[in-house]
């Protein structure tokens, strides 16, 4: 079922959900890509309809359930850093105010396990965020940010590896990880969760 038969003006959708990450294979189950695998076990508990390219990237709509808030899962095919290019144009189509845009992406300031929700602030030197950031105008959306720790190391090359590189914690750890950031995201859209507020 297509969602655009909103009223004139209002958008088809509540919420746009933004997973970060990048495409190809050799890029599945790294630390990067865990917004991906986040965005998809969204789309897999509502049951959404298969997904289908477009705006340079793997987008599906549909309902959370029945009655449920209105929700499209866009999954960026551009690599992460050009990831704005695909969100922008999907933001167009489905006219999504900037704070109705959640976005699941790594986060290496907070350790493994680690869950936050927030809306706007700082992009951490994040190259999805700040592609997002660039394209969208402002970096004024919604965020859950999800811990994959830091290496011991500052070095950019190395720590450009290790976010992606694959996780060295046990796949039931990740698995677990998954499971609540979706719960944590799922709680958002639903407005069961507010995100705190950027600081100043």
């Amino acid at each position: 079922m297509r969602l655009g038969r909103s009223a004139a003006g209002a958008s088809p959708v509540d919420w746009l959900v933004v997973g970060l990450g990048n495409p190809g294979s050799q890029y599945a189950a790294t630390r990067h890509n865990i917004g991906f695998e986040v965005a998809n076990a969204l789309a897999a508990r509502w049951q959404l309809p298969r997904a289908k390219r477009r705006y340079s990237a793997l987008v599906t709509d549909g309902r959370t359930g029945p009655g449920g808030p209105r929700v499209a899962i866009v999954l960026p095919q551009t690599y992460m850093n050009e990831s704005g290019r695909a969100v922008s144009p999907a933001r167009g189509s489905y006219r999504v105010p900037l704070e109705r845009i959640l976005v699941l992406h790594d986060e290496i300031d907070l350790p493994f396990g680690e869950i936050r929700a927030r809306m706007g602030g700082g992009l951490a030197g994040h190259n999805g965020l700040k592609s997002l950031k660039r394209e969208l105008g402002s970096p004024d959306f919604a965020r859950v940010r999800i811990g994959v720790d830091r290496p011991p190391t500052t070095d950019p090359d190395r720590v450009a590896a290790y976010v992606l590189g694959r996780f060295s914690e046990s796949p039931a750890d990740v698995r677990e990880l998954i499971e609540r950031a979706t719960d944590t995201a799922e709680r958002i859209v639903l407005g069961e969760l507010e995100p705190e507020a950027r600081r100043t």
